[in-house]
């Protein structure tokens, strides 16, 4: 068949009506739209148009009364022509696979993208569409409440993809940035349930050194703490060895604790979006269910896991009731709850921050070390150490314009 592909760009400050009236140029002569594309960059357009023009013989006149439309509108016009091997070659590229790279800090500097973009590109991945997900920066606000994220797509064949995790992990702990890849399929924007750590992810404190501070234990049951979350002792042994140690402490300390619960930052905007969204929201916990019974009230949780303190008359034993929830067990509820809900676990998402969380980010479809000791860091192909809980919701494709909309926060 005689037919034309064309590519029209069209630059030029943005304006109300330039699609509209280039397209119904392109409409007079029946030519077919391929492709659209459009950005906007601080009021400057560019559109791009691949079309297909089956009757070669109006083609000129077409592009010459695109060129006076778009002077009228001053706009400048490009026209690339594009072979029928050119347009076939580009059709055969949406067979390869797709992925999302987001990063995310404070403010991102340049360099941070030069880095990780490089990495892409020493693997011949190509980028097809850059996005801004966070606000337009506020220069009015402090450092530390700022958010900076941008959310790249690429496509491309991965010979090294666990290379390439590994690459990107190290220029984020390098650069002190957050980044996250991801298969860009039906899952990454369809997540329905969330599993998240309570201790030093959900809140930030360990609730049983609050409890040991109390009971006159502290340094002793942190660093019992610090050495397991590090992976150095099994975690139900250290939470044996802990446990102990409160024999004797009034229980009544436990509304105290409540009332001075410092929640991570984040976790309010967090979890309210995900509720309207129709998530599930689970808290898997070594921690203590008096904890995780009041953020469940508080925030709406629909199921929470954690361990039980035996009291009797008004003071704890030393001793736990039930099986502790571990890494195992933490792992198993994971994929229980799935089951319940009839959530495939590509759709889980799973956040923690300790030793004892690792099965869980592993087991999830989207794994994420939350302000993590060193060991879960390097394990885990996607972190947050920047900024709060609520930067997943960028890992997920939220774009904060589109949460403000909402009228959520």
């Amino acid at each position: 068949m005689n037919r034309e592909f064309i590519l029209i760009n069209i630059v030029g400050t943005d304006k109300p009506g330039v699609t509209s009236a280039v397209t119904a140029v392109l409409g007079k002569y029946d030519a077919y739209v391929q492709d659209i594309g459009q950005s906007n960059l601080h009021h400057q357009l560019n559109l791009g148009i691949l079309i297909r023009v089956d009757d070669p013989s109006r083609s000129g006149d077409m592009l010459k009364e695109v060129l006076f439309c778009c002077s009228q509108l001053d706009m400048i016009v490009r026209y690339t022509p594009l072979s029928e091997e050119a347009y076939a070659a580009w059709v055969g590229r949406q067979e390869q696979d797709r992925y999302v790279v987001t990063l995310l800090a404070r403010e991102l500097n340049a360099r941070h993208i030069s880095r990780v973009t490089a990495l892409l590109a020493e693997r011949q991945l190509n980028i097809d569409n850059i996005l801004r997900l966070s606000e337009r920066p506020d220069m009015t606000l402090p450092a530390d409440k700022r958010h900076s994220c941008v959310e790249f797509s690429v496509r491309g064949a991965i010979p090294d993809r666990e290379a390439l995790q590994s690459k990107l992990m190290e220029v984020s702990r390098e650069e002190g940035i957050d980044i996250s890849f991801q298969n860009d399929d039906m899952f990454r924007r369809n997540r329905r349930l969330i599993c998240v750590d309570m201790d030093s992810t959900f809140i930030q404190t360990e609730v049983i050194d609050e409890l040991a501070m109390r009971a006159g234990v502290g340094d002793e049951v942190k660093a019992i703490t610090l050495s397991a979350m590090r992976g150095e002792i099994d975690f139900k042994e250290s939470f044996r060895r802990r446990v102990a140690l409160l024999k004797g402490l009034d229980a009544s300390v436990r509304q105290d604790i409540i009332d001075h619960l410092p929640i991570t930052e984040g976790a309010d905007k967090l979890f309210r979006i995900l509720k309207k969204c129709g998530f599930k929201i689970a808290i898997l916990s070594g921690g203590f269910m008096f904890v995780g019974r009041y953020l469940q009230e508080r925030f709406g949780v629909d199921y929470v896991y954690a361990n039980e303190l035996e009291v009797e008359d008004g003071k704890f034993t030393g001793r736990y009731i039930g099986d502790v929830v571990d890494a195992r067990r933490k792992a198993e509820l994971l994929e229980l709850i799935a089951q319940v809900e009839h959530i495939d676990l590509a759709q889980v998402i799973a956040v923690g921050d300790g030793a004892n969380d690792l099965n869980m980010l592993a087991k999830a479809g989207l794994g994420i070390a939350f302000h993590a000791k060193p060991k879960v860091q390097e394990s885990a192909q996607q972190s947050i150490s920047t900024v709060g809980l609520d930067g997943i919701l960028y890992f997920l494709g939220f774009k904060e314009s589109f949460l403000k909309e909402t009228h959520e926060y």
